[in-house]
């Protein structure tokens, strides 16, 4: 598992699960295309590029391209680091045929090549996990709060998104991750004492 200091932007949901298995970083999804004219999600990512800054990793194919171009539109060049992926010829498992172009996603490539995208690119590599800055939230922490597995828990956490300026329907995991991008486990617990 490596760290990073960055938060990972990437177009879809099987590029988040790769990276999941060995990036250690707050990964957020576009949603492909889907964030060209999702409002909350655009201010997430530029929350998130003041704070901790971004590393867009899109596929190296033209799509990924139109949605890099884009986020570089929205947000400070300076907050940016972009990470590009090798064009490598295939197909992903998941699907029947092989993309339009030809080419491997993100979601298409082995942990190896990936890091190695991420050195070429300039992220720093902070190496094994170790203890974090702060007191981090964690799963146990959102069902004691009643955040989660609990009758009422989807309710207080769509009051607390709309409280916090995040992107509503972001699922219970995503938001955890994002809560420990600019919160300690004391903030939080101040912040639901004024819901």
């Amino acid at each position: 598992m490596i760290k990073l200091k960055e938060a990972v932007i990437v177009e879809g949901r099987y590029d988040k699960i790769l990276l999941r298995g060995f990036i250690d970083a707050p990964i957020i999804e576009t949603g492909g295309f889907r964030v060209f004219k999702d409002k909350e999600k655009q201010s997430l990512i530029r929350k998130l590029s003041e704070t901790k800054g971004i590393i867009i990793m899109t596929d190296s194919d033209s799509a990924g391209f139109v949605i890099r171009n884009f986020l570089k539109g929205i947000v400070s060049s300076e907050k940016i680091k972009h990470c590009y992926i090798p064009q490598i010829k295939g197909k992903e498992r998941r699907k029947a045929e092989t993309s339009k172009e030809g080419f491997l996603g993100v979601e298409g490539l082995d942990e190896k090549t990936i890091i190695s995208a991420l050195q070429k690119s300039g992220v720093n590599i902070c190496g094994e996990s170790e203890n974090n800055e702060f007191d981090e939230i964690t799963k146990a922490d959102f069902y004691e709060l009643g955040l989660s597995g609990r009758e009422n828990s989807s309710k207080l956490r769509g009051k607390l998104l709309k409280r916090l300026g995040m992107p509503v329907y972001l699922s219970s995991n995503a938001f955890l991750a994002v809560l420990n991008c600019f919160y300690s486990k004391k903030d939080l617990l101040d912040i639901l004492k004024d819901l």
